[in-house]
């Protein structure tokens, strides 16, 4: 074999993990989402709940639909803001956290450490590596991601900033201690809208945290 060959198959061989990787802005990924079983028993209404995840640069949506309740977040990493809808029976309520509260989640999420495990598994056309994620205060969940797919904003869900790729299952904790389960079911890589992370400037209440517990 001639060195100029040689070099050839070498520079492929160093370089095709590299080309296989796709670095995306603008994507939609649609979830189903598995309830715990003691949840899904007590509310057979939320079956069939789904997450939609929606990026387009600097920003960020995501869609929860219990049926019963529907919750979205838009995120903007470039300005550093969240807000939250909230759609529960049509009563609307729209809660905007300041850049200290921003800031605060981010640094939480930044400091998860993910370990790859040997498992992989094919989820939505995706050959998908398994993860653990540890959470700063000792709790883990799975993740299976895509190393093909790479984030262009690496702050488009704060769960994740640290995850070498997109997310394409993984586990939810809830306040109670249980785990949902969120497994992706399409991919769909084209330029998203922009007025898709508008923020609504009617039809919803303007809220706090604490004003919002209090309703419930």
């Amino acid at each position: 074999m001639s060195y100029r060959l040689f070099l050839t198959y070498f520079l492929l061989w160093i370089t095709s993990p590299i080309l296989a990787q796709r670095v995306i802005s603008d994507a939609k990924i649609v979830y189903k989402i598995d309830l715990p079983p003691e949840r899904a028993q007590m509310d057979a209404m939320q079956e069939g709940s789904t997450l939609t995840q929606y990026m387009r640069g600097q920003l960020s949506r995501i869609d929860m639909d219990f049926n019963i309740v529907k919750y979205t977040y838009l995120i903007n990493s470039k300005d550093e803001t969240l807000t939250t809808l909230i759609d529960q029976h049509g009563n609307k309520y729209l809660i905007r956290a300041n850049k200290g509260q921003y800031e605060k989640e981010l640094k939480q999420y930044e400091n998860v450490q993910f370990k790859d495990q040997a498992e992989t598994r094919q989820i939505a056309g995706y050959t998908c590596k398994k993860t653990i994620g540890t959470m700063p205060d000792g709790t883990t969940f799975e993740v299976y991601y895509t190393p093909d797919l790479v984030p262009e904003n690496r702050h488009y869900n704060r769960r994740f900033v640290n995850l070498k790729g997109i997310p394409l299952e993984f586990e939810i904790v809830t306040k109670t201690g249980s785990k949902m389960r969120v497994i992706a079911t399409k991919v769909e890589l084209y330029p998203i809208p922009a007025s898709y992370f508008d923020v609504p400037k009617t039809g919803y209440k303007i809220v706090s945290p604490e004003e919002l517990k209090t309703m419930q």
